[in-house]
C-alpha cells in the first residue's frame, strides 16, 4: 500500500494543487485515464467543500487530503476540522445557515454524482469524505 498526504491552508487557491496531485497519483496508481477527470472534478468539489467549512467556522487547521494505492483499488479521503452539526441540531430560520446547507448539499451530491463509491463522515472535530476507485494493474514493462 502506497500513501500520499497532503495538507494545505484553508484557502481556494490551494483546491486546484490538490486536484492536480490527486490526478497524478490517480493516474501512477492505475486509475483508467477516461476517470480522471471525474478524479480531478470529485477532489476539486470536496477540497472546496471542506476550504469552505473552515473558513466559515473559523477553523485555522489545514484541510488533509489522503492518497491511498491498494491493489485492486485507489481512494482518496478529504478530511475537515470543523465542527458538523447533526440535522436536528440546526436552528431554522437563519437564511445564511439554510444557503450554507444548501450549498453543502449540493457539493456532496456533485461528488455522488462523479464517485460510484463514496462515504461520507461527520461529527463535532470534523468530517470525512472517502471516495474510491478501482485501479487495472499496469502492464509489466518489456525487457
Amino acid at each position: 500500500m502506497a500513501i500520499v498526504e497532503l495538507r494545505f491552508s484553508a484557502l481556494p487557491e490551494h483546491v486546484r494543487t490538490a486536484r492536480l496531485v490527486a490526478a497524478a497519483v490517480a493516474r501512477r496508481a492505475g486509475v483508467d485515464e477516461a476517470v480522471l477527470d471525474e478524479v480531478r472534478l470529485a477532489v476539486g468539489e470536496a477540497c472546496s467543500r471542506a476550504v469552505g467549512l473552515h473558513r466559515n467556522s473559523g477553523v485555522s487547521e489545514p484541510v488533509k487530503v489522503v492518497l491511498i494505492e491498494e491493489e485492486k483499488q485507489f481512494s482518496i479521503e478529504v478530511g475537515d476540522e470543523a465542527p458538523h452539526a447533526a440535522p436536528g441540531d440546526r436552528s431554522p430560520g437563519d437564511p445564511a445557515d439554510d444557503v450554507e446547507i444548501e450549498e453543502d448539499d449540493m457539493g456532496l451530491a456533485v461528488i455522488s454524482g462523479l464517485v460510484d463509491d463514496v462515504e461520507v463522515s461527520t461529527g463535532e472535530h470534523g468530517g470525512q469524505i472517502r471516495m474510491t476507485w478501482p485501479t487495472t494493474p499496469s502492464a509489466p514493462v518489456p525487457a
